[in-house]
């Protein structure tokens, strides 16, 4: 793994990433592993993390798989104490599970509605409660929250962008709540990512979702390793006297104006890792 950080930076320090068995949860916790950290991978999706730890461990890197669904409240209680026992404790709170799917506003259901916002809103907060009252409320800690670029809206996802803003602003609140017991909470929004999990949508999404290349100043989307060191910045010592903020991983998608259209080039080559 190329890395840009400092060998074993994070020995002994523990972290939970939901949503770790692929893409840039996976990413995420390989790296963090690679760095000297224990991880717990945590998804409904077993076999998907058994996968992921066997890779992990198979580089060098200690990890456990635990399985979870953010959606329920029992669940949540057990992974991280699960995960607590596992660790012996934990450092770091990952909240890049989520879920959503493409679809013109009028045509989102209740059903839909109501699964994107509890997976995406309501799984991170009661992640981030459940971590603050079984660990950080005693030994702080750092959470760092997957969000999205929902800056201008986002046509074609307005359930995920009402869910991922409704995040930035509980960042926002617990930084506040949170700080006086040594606890750091920031969220990273990535722009339009080349990631695996692309591959869940249908063929006419995928053009589409390609297409956004061509709405950013580097005139290319972003890798799951550029999100992936953006976050590890974000939980390590150099970010001490960061909290409460969203850093933007979108190569100026959100600030996209037509008074200067990105231009086709090749001067801003993409971080693989």
């Amino acid at each position: 793994m190329n890395t840009i950080f400092k060998p074993r930076l994070f020995s002994e320090k523990t972290a939970i990433i939901t949503g770790g068995g692929t893409g840039i949860g996976f990413r995420i916790a390989s790296e963090l592993a690679h760095l000297g950290a224990t991880v717990v991978l945590a998804s409904r999706k077993k076999e998907l993390l058994d996968k992921a730890v066997e890779k992990i461990t198979a580089e060098g890197g200690k990890a456990f798989a635990v399985e979870c669904n953010i959606r329920d409240e029992e669940s949540v209680k057990t992974c991280i104490t699960k995960s607590i026992e596992l660790c012996g404790k934990i450092d770091f709170l990952v909240n890049n599970g989520g879920g959503q799917f493409p679809s013109p506003a009028e045509f989102i259901n209740r059903k839909g509605w109501h699964a994107v916002i509890e997976t995406n809103l309501t799984g991170t907060f009661f992640m981030s409660q459940e971590i603050f009252n079984k660990q950080f409320v005693k030994t702080g800690g750092s959470i760092v929250n997957i969000i999205a670029n929902m800056r201008n809206g986002f046509p074609m996802m307005a359930h995920t962008g009402a869910a991922r803003a409704g995040v930035e602003n509980i960042t926002k609140s617990l930084a506040n709540e949170w700080g006086r017991y040594g606890v750091r909470i920031n969220s990273v929004a990535p722009g339009t990512i080349d990631s695996s999990g692309l591959e869940k949508y249908d063929a006419q999404y995928k053009d589409f979702i390609y297409g956004f290349a061509k709405f950013n100043q580097t005139y290319r989307l972003g890798t799951e390793a550029e999100v992936a060191s953006s976050v590890i910045f974000l939980l390590s010592p150099a970010a001490s006297f960061i909290t409460g903020v969203t850093l933007a991983v979108d190569g100026a998608e959100s600030l996209y104006s037509p008074l200067s259209p990105p231009v086709e080039n090749d001067k801003n080559p993409p971080f693989k890792g």
